[in-house]
C-alpha cells in the first residue's frame, strides 16, 4: 500500500466541524507515518471528479470527512476499487458510520483509528447496494420519510435539522398511504397500501433511526421494511419506537430480505443516503463486497 493518504473533506459538515476534524485526522495519520494530501472540492461535482482522480492515482486510502453526504460522495469514488475508504463522521446524521461501528463526532478518536487499521491492514469488504450507476450504503427511503425530505429541502427556513421536524408535521397532516408495488428477486409481486418502503443495506438513516435494524452489511442481501396501511394516530405511536428498531413486531410492518427490489408507486420520491434519488420506479440490487473499509 501507498503512502500517500487522501483526506476528502467537506469544510461546512456538521456546522463547521469538518474543517476542524480534518487536523486531527491528518496529524493522527503523519504520525503514523502516512503522507497526507487533502482534497476539497469547490461543489459536489468538483469534489467527487478530485476523489476520483485520486484514487485513480493510486492512493492509499480516502478518508471522508464530513456526513453521510461526503461518506455518499466517497462511495461513488471508491466502489468497485481496491482503493480503502475511511471515514472520520462529523456530519448531522453519520448512518453510515454508525452501521460499520466507527466513532462518530469525535474526530480524533476516528483517525488514530483509521491511522491503525492503515497501519495494520484492518479491512474489510462491505456490501453496498446501487440504483443505476449510483452506490448507497445505508438505505433507500421511500414514502413518508422521502415526502418529509421533499417538503424540507424546498424550505428556506428554519435551518437545520428544525425545519425537518417542522416538515414532517405538515407531511404528518395531510399524508394518507399509497398503493406500491414491490418486486422481489424471488418473484413474488407484493402490491400493499404503504405509509413507506425502505431498503435497508445498513440498519439506520436520519441520524439514528433504526428503520432496517437488523440489516447486515457483509449478508449479500437487503433487508426490506414495509409500513403499512398506518393511520395517523398508529404512526405517531410507531414512530419513536423507530430509534431502538422495536418497531419490527407491529402487526402493521413487514420486513422482507432480497438481493434485487424494484419497488413503483406514482408520485413518489426515492432518497439513498439521504440523497435525492428521483421518483420511482427504482430497482435497486445489493453488491456484495462492494467497497473496501477501514474499521475496528
Amino acid at each position: 500500500m501507498t503512502s500517500e493518504i487522501t483526506l476528502f473533506v467537506n469544510p461546512t459538515a456538521g456546522r463547521g466541524r469538518g474543517a476542524h476534524a480534518a487536523q486531527p485526522a491528518a496529524a493522527a495519520l503523519r504520525a503514523a507515518g502516512f503522507s497526507v494530501r487533502t482534497v476539497i472540492g469547490e461543489d459536489a461535482g468538483d469534489a467527487l471528479r478530485r476523489a476520483r482522480t485520486a484514487v485513480d492515482g493510486g492512493t492509499g486510502a480516502l478518508i471522508a470527512v464530513g456526513g453521510d453526504g461526503m461518506a455518499s460522495l466517497a462511495l461513488q469514488a471508491v466502489a468497485g476499487t481496491r482503493t480503502p475508504l475511511g471515514v472520520i463522521a462529523v456530519g448531522t446524521g453519520n448512518d453510515f458510520a454508525r452501521a460499520l461501528g466507527l466513532p462518530v463526532r469525535d474526530p480524533a478518536a476516528a483517525g488514530a483509528l483509521v491511522a491503525a487499521a492503515l497501519k495494520e491492514e484492518r479491512i474489510r469488504d462491505v456490501d453496498l447496494g446501487r440504483v443505476g450507476a449510483t452506490w448507497f450504503g445505508t438505505v433507500l427511503a421511500s414514502g413518508f420519510d422521502s415526502r418529509v425530505n421533499d417538503r424540507g429541502n424546498r424550505m428556506r427556513w428554519p435551518t437545520g435539522r428544525f425545519k425537518y421536524d417542522l416538515a414532517m408535521l405538515a407531511e404528518l397532516a395531510a399524508f394518507k398511504p399509497v398503493p406500491y408495488r414491490v418486486t422481489l428477486d424471488d418473484g413474488v409481486v407484493h402490491e400493499v397500501d404503504a405509509t413507506l418502503v425502505a431498503i435497508g443495506n445498513g440498519s439506520s438513516y436520519g441520524g439514528g433511526m433504526r428503520i432496517c435494524a437488523d440489516a447486515d452489511m457483509s449478508d449479500g442481501l437487503f433487508d426490506v421494511t414495509v409500513v403499512g396501511d398506518c393511520s395517523r394516530t398508529t404512526l405517531l405511536k410507531v414512530f419513536p419506537r423507530v430509534y431502538k428498531g422495536t418497531h419490527l413486531d407491529h402487526p402493521k410492518v413487514t420486513v422482507h430480505r432480497a438481493a434485487t427490489v424494484r419497488i413503483e408507486a406514482q408520485g413518489t420520491t426515492g432518497y439513498a443516503d439521504g440523497e435525492r434519488l428521483g421518483e420511482l420506479p427504482l430497482t435497486a440490487t445489493c453488491v456484495p463486497g462492494a467497497v473496501r473499509v477501514l474499521g475496528p
